[in-house]
């Protein structure tokens, strides 16, 4: 059943504009440069920054982050790295290098206390003209013509390290999400159809990769329940079944978009997407409004954290966008915009969403937002907002939120990929960011350096190692040191 926007807008003035909609997950503000939560005061803090009593709160994360010799990662003081694949140089179990451009990535406990990670690989176009392609596996290739897809990295407790081929053949496998019943759900960011650069089959999908069962991964079947379209992260929601995902997209921008399972006969579990028709369950976009019940075209309207929407549900006319690109189907007026949805992460009871940054397609610009959907509530309330990084060859500042997790210390790590130096950095609970990493391998030149963005941040299942790749040329890099509660 909807929330009508009568009955948000009820709920809103009955609740002091929306404050007790939000649920109990702190309000996450600012990065520096960002726009703050609350006014600033005098000395350039907000409102938060002092306690009750007048005394500051003790800085957040690690301390200041130390260069490496190495050229490669920098990390605070007793934190160290190790570089688990590396594009052209680690070897696959079939005998080929390790495929390039690592994007989403999902930890899973193995056998014998070993971490399973899958790791996508952002390749699109003809694989002829990949260097470093997923190599092609007999059994598990969906098309021929294609170049992406994702390995199987099974890192021991002694530090041997192996990797397989978990799906190939598909196409620009950007990010993706991980199930409660321990597979990894690919997506595909493109809307490539056959017969257009270079592809065989319609690409725009999403996959199920299981990472402990290579059976399961046999002939490759996209799930087209699931729509057609820029995919870019997906969650489930493990009580009601519902998936929801995200749409890398412009002109028009992309949609947030929620899939509910059909009624009768279904049941989660390995291999259950694939089973389902094409059009099983019932594909939708949201329509957001504010609580005055007024429509809201983009979510880049939102200039404060703290900031709540009613969120209702649109159906989507033809989820396999066979003339016409989903986000394209819906008229003005018809569902809620955003410029580069990114990563997602299903924790405290519903799913933190980024948009990435927002420019001359948006009505507002920005350089990150991250929301949290409140699945109970039918909520979406800003978390995170990054002002416009006017300065962003400049080390501090943090922009373009992209890659999510929750961190088992409290409050989200976030992937940065924007302009410049790019950072692994948390945000508390209570809304202090803090930086975690700076990559330090310098793929331009001394006069215009430039660095790759962060992607596939996750944590192992026991929490003692963040996982996190650089994505180009192709890095997975294992982080560990004296990791602590972040107080807000």
């Amino acid at each position: 059943m909807p929330l009508s926007r009568r009955e948000f807008s009820r709920q809103s003035a009955l609740t002091g504009a929306g404050v007790a909609l939000t649920g109990a997950v702190g309000a996450l503000a600012t990065a520096p440069g960002a726009l703050a939560a609350t006014e600033p005061s005098a000395d350039g803090h907000g409102a938060g920054h002092d306690d009750a009593h007048g005394h500051g709160h003790r800085e957040p994360g690690y301390g200041a982050l130390v260069a490496d010799p190495a050229g490669l990662l920098a990390l605070p003081e007793g934190f160290s790295y190790r570089v688990i694949t590396r594009t052209g140089v680690t070897m696959l179990e079939s005998g080929e290098t390790t495929p390039s451009n690592h994007d989403g990535t999902a930890a899973f406990a193995g056998p014998r206390g070993t971490t399973l990670l899958v790791n996508n690989h952002e390749l699109g176009g003809p694989r002829s003209r990949i260097p470093h392609p997923v190599p092609h596996i007999e059994g598990l290739v969906y098309d021929p013509a294609a170049g992406g897809g994702c390995t199987v990295v099974e890192v021991h407790r002694s530090g041997e390290v192996a990797e397989w081929v978990g799906i190939a053949g598909t196409a620009t496998n950007c990010a993706g999400g991980s199930t409660p019943w321990g597979t990894w759900l690919t997506c595909e960011e493109t809307e490539d159809k056959a017969g257009a650069n270079g592809m065989t089959k319609d690409h725009g999908y999403v996959f199920e990769v299981d990472p402990r069962d290579s059976r399961a991964n046999q002939a490759p079947r996209p799930i087209k329940a699931l729509g057609r379209y820029a995919h870019e992260a997906v969650v489930v929601d493990p009580g009601s079944g519902h998936l929801y995902l995200t749409e890398d997209a412009a002109g028009p921008n992309g949609l947030l978009y929620r899939w509910t399972p059909p009624e009768q006969g279904f049941r989660h579990g390995r291999g259950q997407l694939g089973s389902l028709t094409d059009t099983a369950g019932v594909l939708q976009a949201a329509k957001c409004y504010d609580r005055h019940g007024r429509f809201v075209d983009d979510l880049s309207r939102a200039t404060r954290t703290g900031t709540v929407y009613g969120v209702d549900w649109a159906d989507v006319p033809d989820r396999d966008a066979k003339s016409v690109s989903v986000r394209k189907q819906f008229a003005d007026g018809a569902v809620t915009r955003a410029r580069k949805l990114e990563g997602m992460w299903w924790a405290d009871g519903g799913t933190y969403i980024v948009s990435s940054f927002a420019r001359d397609e948006s009505p507002v610009q920005h350089d990150g937002q991250v929301w949290f959907y409140d699945a109970k509530r039918r909520t979406l309330t800003l978390k995170v907002l990054l002002g416009v990084n006017r300065d962003p060859a400049s080390d501090g500042a943090f922009d373009g939120p992209d890659n999510i997790t929750v961190s088992p210390y409290g409050g989200l790590v976030i992937a940065e990929d924007g302009e410049g130096v790019q950072h692994l950095f948390g945000a508390t609970d209570g809304g202090r960011t803090y930086p975690i990493a700076r990559n330090e391998l310098n793929i331009g030149t001394a006069e215009e350096p430039e660095y790759s963005e962060f992607t596939g941040v996750t944590f192992s299942p026991d929490g003692r190692t963040l996982f996190a790749n650089i994505q180009t040329p192709g890095i997975m890099l294992a982080i560990t040191g004296p990791w602590k509660r972040q107080n807000r």
